[in-house]
């Protein structure tokens, strides 16, 4: 009898300890949980993904220049350099400060003299436009296995940027001797939507096989 209420006893105080022992492993897992969110909100972007960056906007500055000149001649007004951040942003994806950055340098890249003829007016609409783009890579987008993020993303991010720059050109040119800003804006409208259509196609195009082969 005595061995068997021992053993009843130690039955009985192991119990609590493996029932109170669960609490602590699962607030250990949500503290692992939690460590690695903050980790992935605070992530760096690696060497790989500046050095895309840099690639894409320097091409998307010497396309402006040369395919862009050229196409403008027909009446088209394609922006690469849009294109070009619109295209590393949904590649690797960085948080929304780092996506501001990125419209920052692209804004910086459009006040070379041949490539803007309006100073300063990009950097703020390519901030937003950028600012747009970070946000919108978070909202999944798929017609089956399709992914049409970069097209719905590059045309909304490119209106952003586009009209932007079209009202603070309005109110500097017009608006300030006089004009009426309503009208002045309707003439920026097709430009805007046609470098928004031309741009999205563009960045669509693109942007899977750069995926497959950045396995991003």
């Amino acid at each position: 009898m005595t061995t068997q209420t021992a053993k009843t006893n130690e039955t009985l105080v192991g119990e609590p300890r493996i029932i109170a022992g669960q609490p602590r492993e699962m607030s250990g897992q949500r503290r692992d949980t939690a460590t690695a969110q903050k980790k992935g909100a605070s992530k760096q972007l690696s060497v790989q993904d500046l050095i895309l960056v840099a690639v894409l906007l320097a091409a998307g500055a010497v396309l402006k220049l040369t395919v862009g000149s050229l196409l403008a001649s027909f009446g088209m007004k394609p922006n690469f350099i849009i294109a070009a951040y619109c295209l590393a942003i949904i590649i690797i994806r960085p948080n929304l400060a780092q996506s501001v950055v990125i419209g920052l340098i692209a804004g910086l890249v459009c006040q070379i003299p041949m490539l803007n003829a309006t100073p300063l007016l990009n950097i703020p609409s390519e901030i937003l436009g950028a600012l747009a783009c970070g946000l919108l890579i978070r909202i999944p987008l798929k017609i089956g296995k399709l992914d049409i993020n970069p097209l719905v993303n590059t045309f909304i991010s490119t209106c952003v940027s586009g009209f932007t720059f079209a009202a603070l050109s309005v109110y500097i040119n017009v608006v300030s001797v006089g004009g009426d800003f309503a009208v002045a804006m309707a003439a920026y409208v097709a430009i805007v939507l046609g470098t928004a259509l031309f741009n999205c196609i563009f960045v669509q195009i693109l942007a899977i096989p750069l995926k497959k082969v950045l396995k991003k």
